[in-house]
Formats: C-alpha cells, structure tokens, sequence
C-alpha cells in the first residue's frame, strides 16, 4: 500500500478537501510551463509526381496537395524523396519572365529552352502582355532588399499551392509560413499568366528533361544520405512523420539553394549546374539533411539543455544571428553539426598509394613506406579539419570543437549517434567550456544559415504539457497515454516525460497515490536532470503534506534533487525551502464567512483559493 494512502481521509471534510485540493493544484501547476523546448509540428510538403527508388524515393501519388499528400504516407515508406514540383514550376516561370536572371549562365540549358518558349508565347499575345505586365508590377513592388529572402517567399507559397489550374493554398492564410503571406496576392495573376502562356503544356513537353535530371541526381543523392547514415551509425530512414524532401527545380539559380524546415518536413528546393551535368549543392542538402536527423534528437533533452545557458553570454559579441544568441538549443544543434561537417570534410590532399594485396610478392619496405605515408597524411588531414574546427568556433560556433572531439570517441567506441548523444548533452562541463569560449577572437563576419524555419506548433508531449497548464486534464492525460501505448525503450525520455505529466495530472485529479506511482516510473526512465529533480521535489512536498507527515523521506527526497545538479534557480530554490522548513501551504486568516462557506461548490482551478491569499488593497 502506498505511504499516501493515509491522505484519504482529507475527503470528508468539505473544508479540508478544499484545501487539499488548492495544494495539488498549486503542486501540479507550478511546473506546467517547465517542459522542454516546443517540437516542430504541422506536417507539409510539395506537390510532384517525380519518382525515384531505393534511399531516395518519391511517394506515389501524383497531383495531391501538400497536406493531403504527406498524410497519405504509410508507416514504412519513404522518408526521403527527390522530387519536382509543377506550382514551383509556374511560379519560377513567372520569376523569369520577370526578369529574374540569377546564375543564368551556368544554369542547366533546360532553363533557357522554357523561358524562350514562354517568351514566344507571350509575343504571340496581346492578352499574354498585358498578363505578364500585371504580373511583372506585382513581382516588382514586391522586391526585397535581399535576393536570397526576395526568391524564399515565393518559394514558401509554392510548396503550399495544389496543381494548376486552380493554385490555391491549402492552407489558411493564417498558417502560411510568414514569408508566403507578403506575396499570396500574386496567385490570381499567376492563374491568368499560366492560362494566356499555357504553362501546363510547358511542363509536359518538359517533363523529360527533369526526369534526367532527377536521374543524374539521384545516385549522388542517395550516396550522400547514406554515407552521413553509416558516419552516424545510424540506420537506413524509413518514414515516421517525419520528412526529407529534395525539390528539383533547374528555372532556379544553381547558386540559390533554399533550404526550409516546415513542421515535420525539412525541404531543400535546388537548381542543377550546365557544368558539371546535372550536378548541384550537395553540401548544402547534406546540411539540411544533417539538420533532419539531428534535431530531433537534440530537441528531445530540450529540458537538459538549460545547464547550458550560461554559454549564451560567450556568444553575445559573435557574429551568429539572434536566434542562436538567444536559443541554447539551436546553438548546441547547429555546433554539433559543424563538428559532423568538419569531421567529413574533403581533403584536398594525395592519398598514399596502398600496396596491391595481391601482388605475387608484396615487398615489405614496401609496406611500411606506405604506413609511414598514411600516418603523416592523417597528420596533415588533421590539422586541415582542425583548422575548420577553429575557423568555426571564431565565426561563433563555440561548442563546435567540443562535439569535434565527442564524435571523435563515438567513433572510436563505434556507437551511434542515438547512444552517443545523451552523455555529449549530459556530461558538458559546462565551466570548462564557457572559459575556452571566453578566450576565443571572433571573426567580423560569418555565413549566413541556409536553412530556415518555418512557424511551430505544438505536437505531442509539448501540446500536452500546454492542455495540463490551461486545464484540459483529460486531453493532456489521453497524449500521454498515447505516448505509452507506443513501442519504446526502457530508457525513452519521452515516456519519461509522459509518466511526469500523468503524476501531475493525477495531482490535479486528487489521487495522489498514483502520482507517487508515476513520479517513480519518470525516475526509471529519465536522464533528465531537470525532470528527476521535479519528481524528488513533489515527492518531497508528498511525504510533508500527508495527514502523518514522513519528514526524514521529505528530507531525502530535496537532497536527492539537490544532488542532480539542475542548475535551473527555481530548482535549487524549491529544495532548499523544502530542507529548510516542511512544506506548507500559504496562511491566511479565517473570518466567520469561512466557515459559512465551507460548503460552498469548489472551484478546481484553485483560483478562488488563490484570491483569497492576496493581501487586502492599500488604501
């Protein structure tokens, strides 16, 4: 039976359950808000009918919308596609009749054929002028400062338009990304562009030459994707809500790679080069890609992560753009990435010729000229990637050698980057690297991040965790439940943190015998500092409100919270003044009116109870 099980008494008295039910309220709410960082949400991606095989696929149904499309994905598909996109087509069309020219010259041949078969059109008719003239005013007082942003907005509407000829958003434009909602007007004159110069008729003729070269792309493609697998350890992506889309678009600057990251799908839109044939960024898909299978995993310890705010201050004087100044998560993301990037980086050096094997007789002066040629090349190739880690770490990567020399240990031990990950978060010394950030001499300038990220909405736990906070116990509680009934490991921070949500639901809910059973389930499970810290300390609150208090487990309880080491001050805070003093609830004074009003109907939100606790107004 549970210590708690004494507590049952509290319910016949009205007065008394009244106020234990203010204290689990107050228990369960105070930490609605302390969940980790919100997940990325909204699935979508682009309409195509392109198909691919093997690593890189396209799905199978052609001509559907975004949303619809990604939703009619099976558990097991593809994760990873390379595809080609008729709204992308219409509106890079459009671009280039507008006199968009961007890296014309080293631009596939392909991309001339269809802006002179579009011009052709539009000279044989006086409606196609006056249609592109509308157009090209549209397009031009919507110009922006930056060419990389001007093209990204249209490039964002596109990937939300179902096929011609009725180029509508799927979406609201309230949930458009912010960039796509300054051009959406556009939509009407494209319709009529695409109708006077028959854009559709373009893009069948055309068809072949982005099948070929979807097909030179695609081996590279599927190579890139598997070797950054295998460095990972990581296994062959199948599809699990999640997507990596490749769009081909050759009207598109070859230069131009636009990278986005919209809910669930991280999307590359790319333009292949004349020279070499069909050849594009790959560097940059790998990024992307890098960003899709690392995130995830990054963003999952979120709550782990806020140990490591303190290293945001060595930041403040880097060139980085204000997000990673500002997010922990994104910075330590990003770094590690450039760790994985410098690890697997080109070197532009002459291999050592290795002996042949099978030669009849292998000399072995031979031998060892080679291995003394290897070990000197693995010296200079080294220092090469050293550098690039440095060179990184003065544009304002400052975690970037730390991850450099973490991945250099997973790859020793021959672990995954799934096992590797947790103790690179959770080992940090945070002190140690905030005084090697301290001496770093940034560089004036830095590179601006590709990819770009598209509105979050809530999903899952962090949904959950916002129904607990604005009292939707039930829908809370049926997430979590969800996230239980789910395959999983033992050892699953988010069946953690869904054990977590529970106990406080069930605090809430006035059973504090099965909080106490899911407090202990979330220690099972999470390495979480922050979230093992939480449970010590409502555990602790637990044994000092019981109807018999247990202060020596009460005690037990804040010193085991204390000794995780959360750096989080509310943390420390509340198991400190749990060691201090038992835990109580706030005292008020009692007036007859109290007593009048002890049957009065109870408010479970404990905001009455709250009220009361506010002093009187000044006079």
């Amino acid at each position: 039976m549970s210590p708690f099980s004494q507590a049952a008494p509290l319910a016949s008295s009205p007065s008394r359950n009244r106020r234990a039910s203010f204290l689990v309220a107050l228990l369960a709410i105070a930490l609605c808000a302390s969940a980790p960082a919100q997940a990325q949400s909204s699935s979508s991606s682009s309409s195509s009918q392109q198909s691919s095989s093997s690593t890189v696929a396209a799905p199978s149904t052609p001509n559907v919308s975004p949303l619809s499309r990604s939703a009619s994905i099976t558990a097991g598909g593809s994760a990873t596609t390379l595809e080609t996109s008729e709204p992308l087509f219409d509106l890079a069309a459009a671009l280039n009749a507008c006199g968009y020219d961007d890296d014309l010259a080293h631009s596939d041949p392909v991309r001339a054929a269809i802006r002179a078969d579009v011009e052709a059109s539009v000279a044989a008719s006086p409606e196609a002028q006056t249609v592109r003239a509308a157009l090209c005013a549209y397009v031009h007082k919507h110009d922006l400062a930056d060419p990389g942003l001007n093209l990204a907005q249209y490039i964002s509407l596109s990937l939300y338009l179902t096929p011609p000829p009725e180029l509508t958003p799927v979406l609201d434009e309230t949930q458009l990304p912010p960039d796509s909602t300054q051009v959406v007007n556009i939509l009407p004159l494209l319709r009529t562009f695409n109708e006077a110069t028959q854009l559709h008729a373009l893009w069948i003729k055309y068809r072949p030459q982005y099948e070929e070269l979807v097909a030179r792309v695609h081996d590279p493609l599927t190579n890139v994707i598997l070797t950054t697998d295998h460095y990972l350890n990581l296994p062959v992506s199948s599809y699990d809500g999640r997507r990596f889309l490749v769009l081909l678009e050759p009207l598109l600057a070859p230069s131009a790679t636009n990278a986005r990251i919209y809910g669930s799908d991280y999307i590359v839109v790319t333009s292949p080069a004349a020279e070499p044939k069909g050849s594009v960024r790959y560097d940059q898909i790998r990024h992307t890609y890098l960003h899709y299978v690392i995130e995830p995993m990054v963003y999952s310890r979120a709550s782990a992560m806020d140990r490591l705010l303190p290293l945001l201050k060595t930041v403040q004087n880097s060139p980085l753009e204000f997000n990673y100044k500002s997010d922990i998560v994104a910075l330590i993301t990003e770094c590690m990435i450039k760790a994985v990037e410098d690890h697997t980086m080109a070197i532009n050096l002459p291999m050592p010729v290795k002996p042949d094997p099978q030669a009849q007789r292998l000399d072995r002066v031979d031998q060892e000229r080679y291995t003394a040629e290897m070990i000197i090349y693995e010296r200079q190739a080294e220092a090469t990637r050293r550098n690039a880690v440095d060179l990184d770490m003065r544009h304002g990567w400052v975690l970037t050698q730390y991850f450099y020399d973490q991945f250099a240990v997973m790859q020793h031990d021959g672990t995954s980057l799934h096992d590797a990950i947790a103790p690179m978060v959770y080992g940090m010394d945070v002190s140690r690297e905030q005084h090697r950030d301290q001496q770093i001499a940034f560089v004036a300038d830095t590179t601006r991040e590709i990819v770009h990220r598209g509105p979050r909405q809530l999903i899952g736990l962090d949904l959950a965790e916002s129904k607990l906070m604005t009292g939707d116990r039930d829908g809370a509680e049926d997430i979590a439940n969800k996230i239980l009934a789910q395959p999983g490991t033992d050892h699953n921070e988010d069946r953690a943190r869904a054990h977590y949500l529970l106990a406080r639901a069930n605090l809430l809910d006035q059973n504090p015998e099965q909080a106490v059973t899911e407090f202990h389930a979330a220690l099972d499970l999470s390495r979480d500092p922050r979230t093992l810290a939480w449970c010590h300390i409502y555990l602790g609150r637990l044994y000092d409100m019981q109807q018999e208090p247990d202060r020596k487990k009460a005690l037990a309880e804040y010193h085991a919270a204390l000794n995780l080491r959360d750096d989080r001050p509310d943390t420390k805070a509340a198991a400190e003044s749990g060691l201090k003093a038992p835990f109580a609830l706030p005292k008020r004074e009692h007036t007859s009116s109290d007593q009048e009003d002890d049957n009065s109907p109870f408010d479970p939100t404990g905001k009455a109870e709250k009220e009361a606790y506010k002093p009187p107004p000044q006079p």
